[in-house]
């Protein structure tokens, strides 16, 4: 399935992708603050895009323009977060290539991937967090409507062996059909 905004498409995930998520993902900025190690190779690029990203609900964010990858957003599914344990509720992951920041790209793909797994999974509670100090993702999930629910002192980041405050939000249907039909 493809997903598509007025500037974005969100498609699924293919092998030849490695190479523009390396370009991003090798940045020191991108993924610690998301949580895991900047890519050191386009070989780990592709283990990642095979064994991670090509999962389901996954989708590399890409300009219409060019159809080249410029980042990832995710709905993750019951048994791939920690966040829910029930089959109607589901978290939401991004990161977006540096030189794309402050386009308002992330707000814009999170708006249509929640309004696909409201309208087309059936979801009733969209889960989304971030670390603390990762300013730009907690704006992103102010912007689309998240509503804060609680804070860990102690979260274990397992991909960089370290414990970080963890922020965590949640959007119910109900409060995304309230924000998106307001009169």
């Amino acid at each position: 399935m493809v997903l598509q905004t007025e500037r974005l498409l969100l498609r699924p995930w293919c092998e030849a992708d490695a190479e523009s998520v390396y370009e991003y993902a090798k940045d020191p900025d991108i993924g610690p603050s998301a949580g895991w190690p900047p890519h050191k190779s386009v070989e780990e690029s592709l283990d990642i895009v095979k064994n991670v990203l090509m999962g389901e609900e996954s989708y590399a964010i890409c300009e219409k323009e060019n159809e080249k990858v410029i980042g990832a957003i995710a709905l993750k599914l019951n048994g791939h977060t920690d966040m829910t344990e029930r089959d109607d509720e589901c978290e939401l992951g991004y990161w977006l290539g540096k030189p794309f920041w402050g386009k308002g790209y992330v707000p814009e793909a999170a708006s249509e991937i929640i309004r696909h797994g409201f309208e087309d999974l059936g979801m009733t509670t969209i889960w989304c967090g971030y670390y603390d100090g990762n300013t730009k993702s907690k704006r992103v999930q102010e912007k689309v409507g998240f509503i804060y629910h609680h804070t860990c002192d102690e979260v274990l980041v397992t991909l960089l062996n370290e414990v970080r405050v963890g922020h965590t939000n949640y959007m119910t249907k109900e409060q995304w059909i309230r924000n998106t039909y307001k009169e």
